[in-house]
C-alpha cells in the first residue's frame, strides 16, 4: 500500500481539519512536528476526518480558540468528534490514529509542546471512550499523514518510505 494511491487529495492545513464521506478522497496533512495529527474513521458509516492541532489547551488564548478551534487540541478534537457524530459516526466504531508530537525547536524540553499535545489528545479520546488503535508520536522527525477514505487506512511518511499506521 502506498501513501500515493490515486484519489482526490484534500489538504488539511495547520490548525485546521477536514471530514469526508467520499471514498475518492485522501485527506493529507504535512509537516507534523510538535503539532499532532489525528485521524478518526468509522468503517460502517464510512465517514472520517483528520485534524492538525498546534497547541494543547485553548485556555491560553480563548479568543483564538473561538476564531480557530482546530488550533488547539482540546477544542479541535472535540469539534472533529462532534462533526463526525453529526455525519453518522458512532463512538463505539471510531478507529483513532495519532501522529506527531515531536520535539522540534525545543531541544532542552522547556515547553514540551509535542508531549503536551499528545497527552491532551489521549485524555480527550479516553473521556470519549475511544481507544487509539495506532500511533507514531514523539521523536525528532516531522511526518506527513494520509487518511484514505475508501478503506480508512492511515499512512505515515517520515523520510522516504510511507508505512501504514
Amino acid at each position: 500500500m502506498s501513501a500515493d494511491r490515486t484519489g482526490k487529495l484534500k489538504v488539511v492545513d495547520i490548525a485546521d481539519y477536514a471530514v469526508s464521506k467520499s471514498t475518492d478522497d485522501v485527506l493529507v496533512t504535512y509537516s507534523l512536528g510538535s503539532c499532532i495529527g489525528l485521524t478518526l474513521y468509522d468503517p460502517k458509516a464510512q465517514v472520517g476526518g483528520m485534524i492538525h492541532c498546534m497547541l494543547p489547551l485553548s485556555s491560553k488564548s480563548p479568543d483564538k480558540a473561538r476564531e480557530k478551534p482546530p488550533m488547539f487540541v482540546d477544542t479541535g478534537v472535540s469539534l472533529l468528534l462532534q462533526t463526525l457524530f453529526n455525519m453518522g459516526a458512532e463512538r463505539s466504531r471510531i478507529v483513532a490514529k495519532l501522529a506527531g508530537g515531536s520535539v522540534m525547536l525545543d531541544e532542552d524540553g522547556v515547553f514540551k509542546i509535542g508531549e503536551r499535545n499528545i497527552l491532551v489528545c489521549r485524555k480527550i479520546l479516553w473521556k470519549n471512550n475511544i481507544k487509539i488503535a495506532a500511533e507514531d508520536t514523539a521523536g525528532k522527525e516531522p511526518r506527513t499523514m494520509f487518511l484514505h477514505m475508501d478503506d480508512g487506512k492511515t499512512m505515515i511518511k517520515s523520510g522516504q518510505t510511507p508505512r501504514e499506521l
